[in-house]
């Protein structure tokens, strides 16, 4: 069974139709990459996998749960990081390490300790993350979501908003992630999903227009260039 699966996934809002039909398979420790414009129904998508939002119709399944039916299963094994920077302002970097695990019921120092290694947060680890630059903030809300131990991620435009340099940086870490863990990653950088995802799904007007490499997706659309492929298939000019 895959790790994520949708099955004729609807959802309505009052006259709107956000998800048309969606079939989705994402496996485990994939980081798999949802591409789409404004308004195309990602948003949409996360809040149902991740039980803030229900569908109107068909099926979601996350690790073998429903999620209209088992939703406090789904919510122990999903974390999300938003596009939003979610840390505790006036706490230091371990300080908000310290406070999510307790949150979660995971406060093991050495787990902590190694999320702290994995994202090179030893020389702010003391310092308050109201200090610390856009990067660095983005770096520790990431790290926030792994605390809670989760079996899938949810990482929304995670670099948006960063220089080039503090982007790279966390490309790195997100690449180290990989094969560990699932990761659905949404970003409006063509490039970071070409060089970090092993899938993407190209959604436009709530569909999921095609799914594939960023290979496969180019020989779909007949061109050498993603971000000409990503244009053609979302725009429905094949």
């Amino acid at each position: 069974m895959e790790e994520i699966e949708t099955k004729q996934l609807n959802k309505f809002y009052k006259n709107l139709h956000a998800l048309k039909d969606i079939n989705l398979g994402i496996k485990e420790n994939e980081l798999f990459g949802l591409l789409g414009v404004n308004g195309a129904g990602k948003t949409t998508l996360i809040k149902i996998l991740t039980c803030l939002s229900k569908q109107t119709s068909g099926e979601a399944y996350v690790h073998g749960f429903s999620v209209k039916d088992n939703p406090e299963k789904v919510k122990e094994i999903v974390d999300v990081s938003p596009q939003e920077t979610a840390v505790a302002h006036n706490l230091t970097v371990r300080e908000n390490l310290d406070f999510f695990a307790s949150l979660y019921n995971t406060r093991d120092e050495a787990y902590i300790s190694s999320v702290v290694n994995a994202f090179s947060l030893e020389e702010v680890e003391n310092q308050r993350a109201k200090t610390l630059s856009g990067g660095w903030k983005r770096r520790l809300s990431i790290a926030i979501g792994l605390i809670s131990k989760p079996k899938i991620l949810f990482l929304d435009e995670p670099t948006l908003g960063l220089d080039v340099i503090a982007r790279r940086e966390l490309w790195k870490i997100i690449n180290n992630m990989k094969g560990k863990i699932t990761i659905i990653l949404t970003t409006h950088y063509l490039e970071e999903a070409e060089a970090l995802c092993d899938r993407v799904a190209v959604m436009a007007k709530g569909k999921v227009k095609a799914t594939g490499t960023s290979a496969e997706l180019k020989a779909i659309a007949k061109t050498d260039n993603f971000e000409d492929a990503f244009i053609k298939i979302a725009e429905g000019e094949l």
